[in-house]
């Protein structure tokens, strides 16, 4: 077996990895949904499912990818009994990662857009929300724009991976995302000096038990489902983006203890997001609850109206684009993998090809939004871009994670004991014998769960 890079260091494996979990969605989704469903007790059920159900999904993939020391291209083939078919699964979900970045380097090309906006000022002076929804959606209607912005962020992303792990993803990820940290920090630290600062924490964070009961048990019901999804699909589990990271870690570390520093670091920036965000809608008297249009609407007609705000709209750009960035280079990195293996060519040149697929795939989603804006595939207002998200979230990724909750359990598999071994190999946290029934049963339906939910929400809700 050829020799494989690693890690130089801890630290590195858990910023890249949790940099592979903190992404667009927990960023600007996590405030919103928590200030939804009444605040800290809503982040306290939320802790619940990502232990309960995060942390041993996070887990099946970091020990088959530690054990194997293959990527999803070889990892089962490596590891299931001599002539089992789970290795037909791959397929589509390397798939997976191709959906996933034909629409996300998209968004980031977004974020880099923005945050160049920003700092030059362009936000305007006490812009309102009408003036700043024109604005993106005249960026939207421009196909070159977007085009220019997502070529720029793929390219540094694909040049970031072309020279190696330690020499590239490692030495660039691991600062960057300290300066992520440090953004974050600076900008919540910043929001204490706002004059909404106390409402924007109360709306965040006060406990409002009302917001869970009113409604009965469907509101009960939509609430649960809510933690329940943001706990699952926040760390991006089934189509081996984690998994390729524990192909490079060391065994000196259990991974239940490495799982929940993961968890500790991506739940952090989730958290802080909404100190940054929150304070500065009431400051400025807007209304918070808006979806993605918090950020490019709401957000650039708040930073219009601030001192400095063309620097505070920088700044907060930047760390959007440092996090959808982080997500970008773990996602390509795991795709340039899987070439390598399954081709036996060099990183150089699976850089190369892809970085022409990405391109390519990326075309429907940008197109979406102007050309071919008439097009709604799952009906109403949809775009490209939602029929993407629905394959990769509602389907790809639970599926994924099903297989490799079925890969260690079910007879044929890896085998369960031998997942158990690798877990616990190192110093730390143990994982205990009794999970084999918690693995093939309860995790199993509270996906399966999870799915239907998502498929009722899409196409019987409202």
């Amino acid at each position: 077996m050829a020799t494989r890079e690693h890690f130089s260091s801890r630290l590195g494996f858990l910023l890249i990895t949790a940099g592979c979990a903190i992404g667009l969605g927990n960023v600007w989704r996590f405030p919103y949904i928590v200030g939804q469903y009444g605040g800290a007790i809503f982040v306290l059920i939320y802790i619940f499912f990502l232990v309960a159900f995060g942390l041993p999904l996070l887990m099946m993939e970091l020990a088959i990818g530690r054990n194997s020391r293959r990527s999803l291209a070889l990892s089962f083939e490596t590891l299931e009994p001599a002539g089992g078919k789970w290795h037909l699964n791959k397929y589509w979900m390397i798939a997976g990662n191709y959906v996933l970045m034909s629409f996300y380097s998209v968004i980031t090309g977004w974020m880099l857009y923005y945050s160049i906006k920003g700092f030059l000022g362009e936000f305007g002076t006490n812009t309102d929300a009408a003036g700043a929804g024109e604005a993106f959606n005249a960026m939207l209607a421009s196909p070159s724009a977007m085009v220019i912005n997502m070529l720029a962020v793929v390219a540094v992303a694909f040049g970031i991976c072309a020279c190696g792990l330690r020499k590239g993803v490692e030495r660039i990820t691991k600062p960057l995302m300290l300066l992520l940290f440090a953004i974050l920090i600076f900008l919540a630290l910043r929001s204490f000096t706002l004059d909404g600062f106390k409402a924007g924490i109360e709306y965040y964070l006060k406990p409002d038990i009302s917001k869970i009961t009113d409604g009965g048990m469907a509101r009960v019901i939509e609430v649960l489902s809510a933690a329940m999804a943001q706990a699952f699909f926040t760390l991006s589990i089934g189509i081996g983006a984690i998994q390729i990271f524990g192909t490079y870690m060391s065994s000196k570390q259990t991974l239940a203890s490495e799982g929940l520093s993961i968890l500790v670091l991506d739940t952090t920036v989730a958290f802080f997001s909404g100190l940054v965000i929150f304070p500065a809608c009431f400051t400025y008297a807007v209304e918070p609850g808006q979806g993605p249009g918090l950020i490019f609407v709401t957000l650039v007609s708040v930073f219009s109206h601030m001192e400095n705000g063309a620097i505070w709209g920088g700044l907060f750009f930047m760390f959007m684009l440092f996090a959808a960035l982080s997500t970008l280079i773990a996602v390509f990195e795991n795709i340039i993998a899987i070439c390598m293996e399954l081709f036996t060519t060099s990183r150089r040149r699976a850089v190369m090809i892809n970085f022409v697929v990405i391109l390519i795939f990326a075309m429907p989603c940008i197109l979406g939004f102007n050309y071919w804006s008439d097009i709604h595939p799952l009906g109403g207002s949809s775009t490209i871009l939602d029929l993407e998200d629905f394959i990769i979230s509602y389907n790809i990724l639970p599926f994924g994670a099903l297989v490799y909750a079925a890969f260690i359990t079910w007879r044929g598999g890896w085998g369960f004991d031998k997942f158990l071994k690798e877990c616990n190999t190192g110093e730390g946290v143990k994982m205990p014998r009794w999970g084999l029934n918690y693995y093939r049963f309860v995790v199993p339906v509270v996906i399966f769960l999870l799915i239907a939910n998502c498929y009722y929400s899409v196409f019987f809700a409202g």
